[in-house]
């Protein structure tokens, strides 16, 4: 069945959300705010339905194409950058708004963005079609490969080395002897990373022990596992590197010490110590990866901060963890947010200053309702890590409630 629904907005994951006239409310994907478009209904629930866009009736003064995502997750490859941005920002704004949470300043961390070729990250998978193989981006749940010739969101970097890639891929593929052949298929992908120390590096399968990526943040060198987590977008990373930091240092005279959870190979918690190396401040890091906790304690090592570093679960040792009341907590979760018990014992915990980092504003608001409980919400800021995706940053920052 096909409805002509108007578009009241575009909701977190980029669909426009619509009502039919029966009032259920109804997802449009590639649908933006204002628009008036006809949509082909596919599946439908007892309160919503999600449909196919059909035609653009009357476009959006900021739509900027029709055509297809130029790769899967490109969710605003149709809208102006300007007004992905204020889709975005008003997203976090009604999670907060839903959840009754109040911040005393809401804002965007500015950056110097372009919403193309920032990442330095890409993980290409491949599959047999036809007679032929594709090599690209998995569009779920088919799985079917888009093939990949030029990645508009990966590093000018990056693309330059796609086509020799490809070839040696395919090569391994289709020429090598059957056991090879089966070996290449059998592991899937290929992933390709930049950093400006350690130029292209790139791998198929399971990323290769013992290489070392150099990566910079706020003017320190960090070094990560080939398979670490690092911030994919370089720009954006060290605005909130720099926004975390600036933060720390307003409370550095009553809460020096730092308590980063879920450090990492130890970015937050070392940019501030380093900040704040007259102070002396006392850093703990806790981390479940026994391999990044290691690379935090050579990054620490190797930039003179004495810290201490611990490869625990952070919801399973908190009568180990101290937060003691000059400190300052870091909190930089995965985006399934804080494991159950957190947000309580932060809620309940002496430390005079929350920064809580986040890339789920679902989850976000899901566990700030809870350490709102003791802290108040001085400012909640997000910056677009992710241009022409459906993603964000969020940096949250509380403080303790007297």
């Amino acid at each position: 069945m096909t409805s002509t629904v108007y578009i009241a907005k575009s909701v977190y994951g980029g669909d426009g959300l619509g009502r039919l006239g029966d009032g259920r409310v109804v997802f449009v994907p590639g649908a933006f705010a204002g628009e008036n478009v006809k949509a082909e209904i596919y599946e439908e629930k007892r309160k919503f339905v999600k449909a196919r866009l059909v035609e653009v009736v009357e476009p959006s003064p900021d739509r900027i194409g029709t055509g297809p995502a130029p790769i899967p997750g490109m969710v605003y490859s149709n809208l102006s950058y300007s007004a992905e941005l204020d889709a975005k920002e008003a997203q976090l704004a009604e999670a907060l708004e839903r959840a009754r949470l109040s911040p005393r300043s809401f804002g965007r961390i500015p950056c110097e963005q372009q919403p193309a070729n920032y990442r330095n990250k890409v993980v290409y998978h491949f599959a047999k079609r036809g007679t032929g193989w594709a090599l690209g981006y998995r569009i779920e749940p088919s799985h079917e490969i888009v093939d990949v010739m030029e990645d508009p969101l990966a590093r000018p970097e990056i693309n330059a080395k796609i086509p020799e890639i490809r070839r040696h891929v395919m090569t391994l593929l289709t020429q090598g002897a059957p056991s090879v052949r089966r070996d290449t298929e059998r592991k899937g992908n290929v992933t390709i990373r930049w950093t400006p120390r350690s130029g292209v590096q790139w791998w198929i399968g399971d990323a290769p022990r013992g290489l070392v990526l150099k990566e910079t943040t706020c003017g320190k060198v960090f070094e990560v596992p080939s398979d670490g987590f690092y911030q994919v977008n370089p720009v954006a990373g060290e605005a909130l590197a720099k926004a975390v930091v600036d933060e720390y240092m307003k409370g550095v005279g009553y809460a020096p010490n730092i308590l980063d959870l879920y450090c990492g190979v130890g970015v937050f918690g070392l940019c501030c110590a380093g900040a704040a190396a007259a102070s002396a401040p006392r850093l703990v890091g806790v981390e479940s990866g026994r391999q990044a906790i290691d690379f935090a304690k050579k990054n620490a090592a190797a930039q003179g901060v004495a810290g201490l570093f611990f490869a625990e679960e952070v919801g399973r040792n908190l009568k180990r963890i101290k937060v003691g009341s000059h400190s300052t907590v870091i909190l930089d979760p995965p985006r399934g947010g804080l494991e159950q018990r957190v947000p309580e014992w932060i809620a309940a915990s002496h430390a005079p200053r929350v920064m809580y980092v986040s890339c789920d504003p679902a989850t976000l608001v899901r566990d700030l309702r809870i350490i709102c409980r003791g802290y108040d919400l001085e400012s909640v800021r997000w910056v677009d890590m992710f241009p022409r995706t459906a993603r964000f940053e969020t940096l949250a920052v509380l403080k303790k409630r007297t």
